[in-house]
């Protein structure tokens, strides 16, 4: 027996797509449902058929179940309840929902609630936060028990009545969550990522890199595999101007940890900088390897100052070292590289860098610098799990003294290839350079300085002043009142991903917005209208 093909949720797009959907209208709302008179077409065509957007159900090519959305005023019901805002929630953006149908044999299935929800996450996507619906009288239980309320007197004709309804998109989300049929409709499509991610890892992938992801795997000995790492490895050094990088499987603090074991192999004092969580981190693992240095510290959000470090590498001798973020993700601060690295080098002091969420965001030039880190899921915009180090020097082995999986030598004189590798993760990391562009850097760049704008005029106070901001991440501070957490839980309910559950976030009331995957413009000025609305929203219910 052949297995039924995936049940699928999507905006009608071709069309043969929005026929469906119109003999569809047709068979429940004339032949079912007498509301409209029959035509020899036997397709119903909505009078705002040219502003509808509709969410529709396909089991394999065959549309099964379908509702349309308008937000345009004046609403069908506004012709048939007189002062339809007064019956409505004052502070929300409404958004009609009708011609809701399903073919006979999926109705009192998962496929209703399921429709209903996908076009609850477009809405809210969209900026919407109430549905308006006429709902039929057979139906009221189940529109109730999904956090519907009636208002108003009945609509329609005899056979074909309707009760007005009303539901805020929040509660909608809440009801079907709390609904064990409804939660597992529900949850999973809370933790796919779509183009409205803004997290700064992982970002969303572009289809040819998912597609070099999804090849057969080679082994990590053939020569093929080999020959593929090396020419990653050569467009890494060209992208970043390094001598040379190692591409190991792991996070990018793994890549942290080889060059603090690294620091370690020819004790000197050193400095560390830190401004922010990730300047802490290098911190606590210099600590763990044991050496020995001092930490420049300034408060979150403030950026050195450089006459304040060439005071503290008074301190360091010559051949020590210095080790710093460039972009201090936490707080949206750029720390300055080429002048910190050229105060190094001045002072023949090894320059080590965290570049893990700038490289492929911003211009990144490691020359002169000692090690630096990166990693194959941020700024680079493939999938996490390859730790990048580069090196300007060539490393030797270690075996006496460090485990070979913190050994930089080792890594180096396998050609990357000690151990087990993922031909997969170099493939789609491969693919995704390609696509870092100075175009692209552009691009994020542009966005940034436009996003910083609208947030200000929203009332977010931003950690990262304008002359040190990066633009991959931007941090903000919520207007008084409103709390950085549920408003990151609201725009995951509509579509949004954001950064807001870190510790060091939760414990500051902090929220990011991050521009690693080079998000569209459509997309950012989606999210800064949700942003306006929710924040308005928020505030009105706050204040006495």
């Amino acid at each position: 027996m052949s297995a039924l093909p995936p049940l699928v949720f999507k905006l009608a797009g071709d069309a043969d797509e929005l026929d469906q959907v119109q003999a569809l209208h047709y068979r429940t709302f004339v032949e079912e449902i007498p509301q409209h008179p029959p035509n020899d077409a036997r397709r119903y065509v909505d009078r705002f058929h040219a502003d509808n957007v509709y969410v529709i159900g396909k089991l394999g090519a065959r549309v099964i179940a379908t509702l349309a959305l308008r937000g345009q005023r004046p609403f069908s019901l506004d012709s048939k309840v007189p002062s339809l805002d007064s019956f409505l929630p004052q502070g929300h953006v409404p958004v009609e929902v009708r011609l809701l149908a399903v073919e006979r044999e999926f109705r009192r299935t998962a496929v209703f609630a399921a429709l209903l929800e996908h076009g609850v996450r477009h809405a809210l996507g969209e900026g919407f936060d109430l549905g308006v619906i006429s709902g039929t009288t057979r139906e009221l239980k189940l529109y109730r028990h999904m956090g519907f309320t009636a208002f108003g007197p009945l609509v329609g004709t005899s056979g074909a009545e309707y009760q007005p309804m009303y539901v805020t998109l929040d509660r909608f989300c809440e009801n079907a969550r709390a609904n064990p049929a409804l939660g597992k409709i529900v949850q999973p499509l809370l933790e796919r990522p779509n183009e409205l991610n803004f997290l700064p890892g992982p970002v969303t992938p572009t289809p040819a890199v998912s597609a070099a992801l999804a090849a057969p795997p080679i082994s990590h000995r053939s020569a093929e595999f080999v020959e593929h790492l090396r020419d990653v490895r050569a467009r890494l050094c060209r992208i970043a101007r390094a001598r040379d990088v190692q591409v190991l499987v792991g996070s990018a603090s793994l890549g942290n940890e080889l060059i603090a074991a690294q620091l370690s192999l020819a004790p000197s004092r050193g400095l560390v900088l830190a401004n922010g969580e990730f300047g802490e981190r290098l911190v606590s693992q210099s600590r763990r390897a044991r050496m020995e240095f001092d930490v420049l510290a300034r408060p979150w959000g403030a950026p050195f100052e450089l006459a304040e470090v060439a005071r503290a590498l008074e301190r360091v001798p010559a051949f020590g070292w210095l080790w710093f973020v460039h972009h201090e993700t936490s707080t949206g601060i750029l720390n300055p590289l080429r002048e910190l690295v050229a105060m190094a080098h001045e002072r023949r002091v090894r320059a080590c860098v965290d570049c893990v969420s700038s490289l492929g965001v911003v211009d990144v030039d490691l020359r002169h610098v000692h090690l630096a880190s990166s990693t194959s899921g941020k700024g680079l915009a493939a999938y996490p799990g390859l730790a990048l180090v580069f090196h300007d020097s060539q490393p030797a082995p270690e075996p006496q003294r460090l485990p070979g999986y913190l050994d930089l030598g080792h890594w180096a004189s396998h050609d990357s290839v000690p151990h087990t590798h993922s031909s997969n993760l170099v493939a789609a990391l491969s693919a995704a350079l390609h696509e870092i562009t100075p175009a692209r850097m552009a691009r994020i760049a542009d966005h940034a300085h436009w996003l910083r704008a609208e947030l200000a005029g929203l009332g977010f106070v931003l950690p990262a002043p304008e002359r040190a901001a990066c633009p991959a991440v931007t941090t903000l501070i919520p207007p008084r009142g409103v709390s950085a957490f549920e408003l990151g839980e609201d725009l995951d309910r509509r579509g949004f991903w954001t950064s807001y559950r870190s510790a060091y976030l939760v414990e500051r009331g902090w929220l990011q917005i991050a521009l690693i995957g080079d998000p569209s413009r459509t997309a950012l000025e989606k999210l800064v209208r949700v942003l306006g609305q929710i924040v308005r929203r928020r505030a009105s219910v706050a204040s006495p």
